[in-house]
């Protein structure tokens, strides 16, 4: 009888363990669904398969995504409320920025929504993908694509020198990008100066052309997709007087969806980045 209770005992101790491992297996949300082309990708690149069953409509956009691939099996949503609650999501990812009124609204209907402000740094993309695992519950992935990119920026780091030429980031309607900002920051680590910043700018500012061509940098870091989209707010990208002042060869094109978004593909951005200013450096020295 001690015996058969002994049994009973460990029995049932062996379907409680098993009850509370599946219950903690099923914090995680089987429905995700992300209405950003940004937390797309940082869900893409962690999620388990089949986790993810919905993406913004960017996400299948070459021009705007680099994960077209891994998303083009998966379903777009518009963004809308409706859309996505007719999902019957466990948890919705979107930006800061995105769609406000569906954010609010999906959170009235009970629906978690996780919102993910955009990154201004290396490390906030670390931060950004550490918070999706946890969030997806798949902090073990997440820490492995930290540490790839981690050790990817290194690599690329240890072939850049200090001290390199003058650049300046120079956007639609004359912005520039200076102290605070992503790419102020792979600009830096790519072995740029970065004029903003040095003249004591911060976040996505309008730098005067004046004081652009008076600067007179050594490289002038366009997006790589400006003469595509004809717009009024894109030809100072063509001012005369730039044309003047830089050579084609210091004209640096902007590795745009590359660091449009905090993910870990930033690391293609500064490792074109750092090729330019090692070359336009190397122009310099001779």
């Amino acid at each position: 009888m001690r015996r058969a209770g002994a049994i009973a005992g460990l029995l049932a101790a062996l379907a409680l363990a098993a009850g509370m491992e599946a219950a903690r297996a099923g914090d995680a949300p089987g429905r995700v669904v992300s209405m950003n082309v940004c937390t797309d990708q940082l869900a893409l690149l962690v999620a388990a398969p089949g986790q993810v069953v919905s993406v913004s409509a960017l996400s299948h956009d070459p021009a705007a995504s680099m994960m077209t691939a891994e998303a083009a099996a998966i379903p777009a949503n518009s963004g809308q409320a409706e859309d996505v609650y007719l999902l019957r999501p466990d948890l919705v990812l979107t930006g800061s920025f995105s769609t406000r009124s569906a954010t609010v609204l999906l959170r009235r209907l009970g629906v978690e929504v996780a919102e993910f402000a955009p990154a201004d740094s290396l490390a906030d993309i670390r931060a950004n993908i550490a918070r999706i695992g946890d969030l997806l519950g798949r902090n073990a992935r997440a820490a492995e694509v930290v540490a790839a990119f981690d050790a990817e920026v290194a690599r690329i780091a240890a072939g850049v020198a200090g001290g390199g030429p003058r650049a300046a980031t120079w956007e639609a309607n004359g912005f520039a990008r200076g102290r605070g900002t992503l790419e102020g920051e792979i600009v830096a680590r790519a072995g740029f100066r970065n004029i903003a910043a040095e003249l004591g700018y911060a976040g996505p500012v309008r730098l005067p052309l004046e004081t652009l061509v008076m600067e007179a940098p050594d490289a002038l870091i366009v997006s790589d997709r400006w003469r595509e989209t004809p717009a009024l707010a894109l030809q100072v990208l063509d001012h005369p007087a730039i044309r003047r002042g830089l050579t084609d060869a210091h004209r640096v094109p902007a590795p745009g969806r590359l660091w449009a978004c905090g993910t870990p593909h930033v690391t293609q951005a500064l490792g074109r980045l750092a090729a330019a200013a090692t070359r336009i450096g190397g122009e310099g020295r001779r």
